[in-house]
């Protein structure tokens, strides 16, 4: 991204998108007062991140005794009832799952696979599914410190070996495949980068025309595989990324604040909420919804706008398709492609 002498100054940026993950799937129901478990309080948790200002919701279900939800008709009677009671917000359901056959016929219907590309086919539509991109390590424990997961389920010495070496499983001939059943669904791509190297991939992606349409990326620095929390690296994401794309800054634990804060300054969004952190700075408790106050209280004093709903789908482009590979490139920010025998760096043409 280009910055220029004025690109620091709040009139000069996009209004703020708050981004928000409330129901923390990785957490037991008994580690937080803030976990939602009924589906009344689960929609009541999403409305109150609306009112206190976020416009984005990251979206996992629980079942009834608390545990992560892997029904697909459980995930369906979310997205209607959140349509209902949050009709202007982006709904971004995390790409993550994997549902299970609730019947017979489906066990016998669905692959492997088939289980997570069922997210594209969710009814009501998302408006957005969360994609990696290449296969790596997700090693949350890496950066948890023994206050992090004080009192909580995490402190369990099994389940931290198991988060350790957790694995995002994304091969190429399954991502590729994802996000065609996604555009073809209707569904925007939420690409979560967790390094330079997987930005590069998505280029080549575009660049081949495997996927046409806007860039909509978080930065994921949660270590463990991912990138960690120095800033620099930080810094070189977001100089490497086009200036055509939306820019999410995403971390966890106590560094939630202090990278979102410099997020902000910057004109880029942020992600708050307690899959990343049930702390603030100084380490005490803090709900999803006092993190997204805690990002209002910053744009305020940096005189940065809150985005309203309409407006946050219009930085995240919700709705926008992209017809060829050459009309993405220029959308995007991206150089065209090479014609064939050009030297040099292809050009952008003026208009």
């Amino acid at each position: 991204m280009q910055f220029f002498d004025d690109s620091l100054l709040p009139e000069n940026q996009q209004p703020l998108v708050i981004q928000v993950a409330p129901y923390g799937p990785q957490w037991d129901a008994s580690d937080s007062d803030d976990i939602a478990v009924s589906m009344d309080d689960q929609i009541q948790k999403a409305v109150d991140c609306w009112n206190a200002g976020a416009t984005v919701l990251h979206v996992h279900v629980r079942e009834e005794d608390g545990k992560g939800s892997k029904r697909l008709s459980k995930f369906n009677e979310m997205l209607a009832r959140l349509r209902e009671a949050v009709p202007k917000m982006i709904l971004q359901v995390g790409g993550s799952i994997s549902f299970a056959p609730e019947d017979d016929g489906q066990a016998a219907k669905w692959m492997n696979d088939d289980t997570r590309h069922m997210l594209t086919e969710l009814t009501p539509r998302p408006d957005q599914v969360t994609v990696a991109i290449n296969t790596s390590q997700m090693n949350i424990m890496e950066l948890m410190t023994e206050a992090d997961v004080a009192g909580t389920s995490l402190a369990n010495p099994a389940l931290q070996a198991a988060y350790r070496d957790m694995i995002v499983p994304s091969n190429p001939s399954w991502h590729e495949e994802h996000l065609r059943r996604l555009v073809a669904n209707g569904i925007q791509p939420h690409f979560m980068l967790a390094h330079l190297s997987q930005l590069e991939t998505v280029e080549r992606l575009i660049r081949r025309g495997v996927y046409m349409g806007p860039l909509i990326l978080n930065y994921v620095a949660i270590g463990g595989g991912a990138a960690g929390v120095n800033p620099a690296d930080m810094m070189e994401f977001v100089r490497r990324t086009p200036d055509g794309a939306t820019l999410t800054i995403e971390t966890l634990n106590r560094n939630v604040i202090p990278l979102n804060t410099m997020a902000i300054a910057m004109g880029m969004h942020v992600r708050v909420g307690i899959e990343d952190t049930l702390f603030g700075p100084t380490g005490e408790r803090m709900t999803s919804v006092q993190q997204i106050e805690a990002m209002v209280a910053i744009a305020r004093v940096l005189n940065r706008d809150i985005a309203s709903g309409d407006e946050a789908r219009s930085i995240y482009r919700i709705g926008e398709t992209y017809r060829s590979t050459e009309e993405t490139l220029a959308r995007i920010g991206f150089a065209p492609n090479r014609a064939q025998g050009q030297r040099g760096v292809p050009m952008r043409m003026a208009a």
